[in-house]
């Protein structure tokens, strides 16, 4: 099975469950809480995966599956004269997104409609892309197709920053596995993922892979170059 690769413990990942037309639905219906899981399990690894970005004023910065705007908030904090875009696929997401960045008006950024499989970024434009918890939900099949037009869009030597949920390291972290295979949508569509070997295999340079484990649940952040 040459699309769906063992995990760094020889353990064979579980596939998506939920197709990616339905996702959009799913998220729009857990937006009113998202925020309360984002704190307790992912902040953590989402604040690391902002340092690793290392944004600088007047860049280029893109954030796909933007969700709430818990990172893109900081992103154009830390980019006010740049260019910040961010797209998700759920209304819902971005409804909370937009409620979030009303402060920052005065700010340049646009948060849209958008999906990963067709960015509409022009080729080698972007100085640093940013990708919070969404190659969890996407079936193996099709990671190759997002981590190409990811490629496509950064500029050489640009930035590529990835959190996802991944394959569970510590104690009680495998918890969230069993969850998802009794019931995927409990999960907002999440599985376990380790896409390091996959971003190489495409010619990316991985920097650092770091493991975060936050009310056990496992994530892992990637700093990869074009």
């Amino acid at each position: 099975m040459e699309n769906q690769p063992r995990t760094h413990n020889n353990r064979m990942p579980q596939d998506a469950r939920i197709s990616q037309h339905k996702i959009g639905g799913v998220y729009d219906s857990i937006a009113p809480l998202y925020d309360i899981w984002g704190k307790l399990t992912e902040s953590r690894a989402r604040d690391r995966a902002l340092e690793l970005a290392d944004i600088r004023d007047g860049q280029n910065i893109l954030e796909v599956a933007v969700g709430t705007g818990i990172a893109f908030l900081e992103i154009v904090k830390q980019n006010p004269s740049g260019t910040n875009t961010g797209i998700d696929l759920s209304p819902g997401m971005l409804k909370k997104a937009t409620h979030r960045l009303q402060p920052l008006s005065h700010h340049n950024y646009t948060i849209s409609i958008g999906t990963a499989f067709q960015l509409e970024q022009t080729d080698n434009s972007v100085d640093t892309l940013v990708n919070n918890y969404m190659f969890d939900l996407i079936p193996f099949v099709d990671m190759d197709k997002v981590i190409i037009e990811f490629k496509r869009v950064l500029k050489p030597g640009g930035k590529l920053v990835l959190v996802n949920m991944t394959q569970g390291e510590k104690f009680g972290s495998h918890i969230y596995e069993r969850i998802y295979r009794i019931s995927p949508r409990t999960m907002g569509g999440c599985r376990g993922v380790e896409l390091s070997n996959k971003l190489f295999t495409h010619g990316f340079t991985i920097h650092s892979r770091e493991y975060y484990q936050q009310m056990l649940f496992p994530s892992e952040v990637i700093l990869a170059e074009k």
